[in-house]
This record gives structure tokens, sequence and C-alpha cells, in this order.
């Protein structure tokens, strides 16, 4: 039920263009290539993966970290 209440939130956050944690903008996050991928770390730690063709940000997983 919790999952229920926060997944709508996070996924609207990451349209934006934010941390699902903290709120801050990804664009402000440390960039790096890693497997030819784009990885952003916000100052809180999480990580994301950028998608440039569609300008989209998404969790990274374990194993893409």
């Amino acid at each position: 039920m919790f999952k229920n209440l926060i997944s709508p939130i996070q996924a609207w956050l990451l349209s934006q263009g934010r941390c699902v944690g903290c709120g801050e903008a990804l664009s402000k996050g440390k960039r790096q290539d890693v497997r030819g991928q784009t990885t952003v770390t916000c100052h809180c730690g999480r990580i994301f993966i950028h998608d440039p063709k569609k300008g989209s940000y998404r969790r990274a997983l374990f194993d893409e970290v």
C-alpha cells in the first residue's frame, strides 16, 4: 500500500528531472560515463541513469553502478 502512494510521486519527480530522495535538480549532479551510459550522482548519494535522446532519468540498478 505504501508503495502505491510513493511510486507516482517518484515518477513525477523523475519526469521533472529531480532526485526522488531530496528533490534537488539532477542537472546539478555529478556526471560520469560508465559502460557507455551517463550516470548522474545526486549530492544525497542516489545514482541515476540519464538518457540524452529522451532527456529522461531513471534510477540505476545495482549491476549498472
